[in-house]
């Protein structure tokens, strides 16, 4: 099928939150068996809400040209460093019809146009759209697992670090957190870590820990409580001391509620710290890169609101 390439208008908003919601239940209910992944199809408008407040015109879609159908969509976020490829879904009825790749297509072209890598967290166990990214030369660069856990009404304890503070972040701070992160894993991206600080929605969190003596920030984390997203992440830190203690913190925004997160696979001590939360593993993501090269000096906690990597 020959599909019509375009970017997304506000009039597509809804049509795009009912295919995210029928797409995501679709596949997890015939290859996780849980029904139902997303709880509707207008807690789904966070997508269109959050991106177009970030990145405005930066949805591709695909169209039948017979009926007019939005048959596939994806975000993209570009940055100074990369273009991260947000959330690709099909329709449903056009699973198999190559409609996800040629949307995959636009934005490798985009990123091409730009001379900027394109970056990504996919599933591990959704192998359809592994082929799909290992078709298009992207390349894996690290492992991840999702984890959640239903967090007390109390919260959990935070310790920080020995030495070290913990404190909502403030406008003052997003340079240097952007400095920070693009220390630890090569990417800026100033303009996403303003817009949770600013939080004018009301629907985002944002820790730091500083070192005491040098008044330094050491790690930072964000975390989003929305009906369409309860996410712990994005964020990094130069220890896995410091990621427990930030996932910990912003953990107790949800009394009451499960919360997901990523974390390395590889970071020994802060897997064992979520697991002494009560934490356990719901599924495993693999970060990629096109057209680049990738490295994580520190711990690096990505999310997929927004999605970054």
């Amino acid at each position: 099928m020959i599909y019509q390439i375009r970017r997304m208008i506000r009039d597509d908003w809804d049509e795009v939150a009912e295919l995210i919601y029928r797409s995501l239940n679709e596949w997890y209910r015939i290859h996780r068996g849980i029904d139902p992944f997303a709880q509707s199809k207008e807690s789904m408008l966070v997508f269109p809400r959050v991106y177009e407040s970030l990145d405005p015109g930066c949805c591709v879609v695909a169209t039948d040209p017979e009926s007019g159908r939005i048959a596939a969509t994806s975000f993209f976020h570009p940055r100074p460093t990369h273009i991260s490829l947000g959330i690709l879904n099909a329709h449903p009825d056009y699973w198999g019809k190559g409609a996800a790749g040629v949307v995959l297509d636009e934005i490798c072209h985009i990123s091409e146009s730009e001379k900027l890598p394109l970056r990504l967290v996919s599933s591990a166990v959704n192998f359809e759209s592994f082929n799909l990214y290992n078709s298009r030369a992207f390349v894996p660069f690290a492992f991840f697992q999702d984890m959640s856990v239903k967090v007390p009404e109390s919260g959990f304890e935070v310790i920080p670090p020995e030495g070290e503070e913990m404190t909502d972040a403030a406008l003052s701070d997003v340079a240097e957190m952007a400095d920070l992160e693009y220390r630890l894993c090569g990417i800026r991206r100033e303009s996403d870590l303003r817009y949770f600080v600013e939080n004018k929605e009301g629907i985002w969190g944002m820790s730091l820990s500083r070192n005491l003596a040098t008044g330094r920030i050491t790690g930072f984390c964000a975390s989003v409580c929305d009906p369409g997203s309860n996410m712990v992440g994005p964020g990094c830190s130069e220890s896995e001391t410091e990621a427990a203690a930030l996932i910990r913190r912003e953990l107790n925004r949800y009394p009451g509620k499960s919360p997901a997160w990523l974390i390395p696979s590889n970071a020994l001590e802060l897997r064992r710290e979520m697991f002494k939360l009560g934490a356990r593993n719901t599924e495993t993501h693999i970060a990629q890169i096109r057209g680049g090269e990738a490295f994580v000096k520190g711990i690096l906690l990505p999310s997929f609101m927004p999605e970054t990597c």
